[in-house]
């Protein structure tokens, strides 16, 4: 969260598709289109025609629709991402499966850095059942946005809901050490990166987190320690990459 690229953004892995699976069709159907009134590149016009066709949700398996969006965000293809996420929550009658749309959602605009539109994504997430099985991923991933919003009062407030909804969450516990460690509160943040440690999540960024909070309580030498672990986990990374 300083210098790191934004990866912190949490999205579902979905169902995934059966093999051999029926094919998903991502071609729209036949439209009768008069070219005088319609931009035949404009992008936004098979989205437009679709909603005036009102689609039946019966037609529409939103599962694999989800599933869609995950691939358009493995390929880094996150603005067809976003728009496919919208339309899951918008056909599906599953309040689950739309929580989990509306915080892909929020990921897929975090990290087009649309920092606004991924906090109202996140919080439509978290406006039905809260502590749900997407509250603890929701509540986490608009902490770090509304934090790239400047709002950092705020984020602290969620990245403490988060790890009241799930104490096992990891990436909740790191996110709260970030940011008590933004507020001055050094040992609080140690804890939270502690846990967050012990959970699995022991990691380059964890680490180098720890190791400043060790610095501003003045243990010099145990953040010495770190930072030497933390170099040589990127160096053994990098290593990894080259071979």
């Amino acid at each position: 969260m300083t210098d790191r690229e934004p990866d912190d953004h949490e999205f579902s892995e979905g169902q995934g598709f059966d093999d051999p699976y029926d094919g998903f069709d991502l071609e729209p159907p036949e439209f009768e289109v008069d070219p005088d009134k319609v931009d035949p590149v404009d992008s936004r016009v098979v989205t437009d025609m679709l909603d005036r066709r009102q689609v039946p949700a019966d037609d529409i398996d939103a599962e694999q629709l989800l599933d869609v969006g995950l691939e358009y965000m493995h390929i880094n293809r996150h603005e067809q991402a976003a728009e496919t996420f919208q339309r899951v929550a918008q056909y599906t009658d599953d309040d689950r499966l739309e929580q989990e749309a509306w915080t892909n959602k929020g990921a897929a605009h975090a990290e087009l850095e649309e920092w606004d539109a991924a906090i109202g994504a996140y919080q439509e997430a978290l406006d039905g059942d809260e502590e749900s099985d997407h509250a603890a991923t929701a509540e986490t991933n608009l902490a770090y946005a509304l934090w790239e919003s400047g709002r950092s009062e705020q984020a602290l407030e969620h990245a403490e809901r988060a790890v009241e909804i799930d104490p096992r969450f990891e990436q909740a516990w790191y996110n709260r050490g970030f940011f008590l460690l933004e507020r001055g509160l050094a040992e609080d943040a140690v804890e939270a990166f502690d846990n967050a440690i012990r959970l699995g999540f022991r990691n380059a960024d964890v680490l180098e987190e720890k190791a400043r909070a060790l610095e501003e309580m003045g243990e010099h030498d145990r953040a010495e320690e770190l930072a030497e672990e933390v170099e040589e986990m990127r160096e053994d990374a990098e290593q990894q990459l080259l071979e």
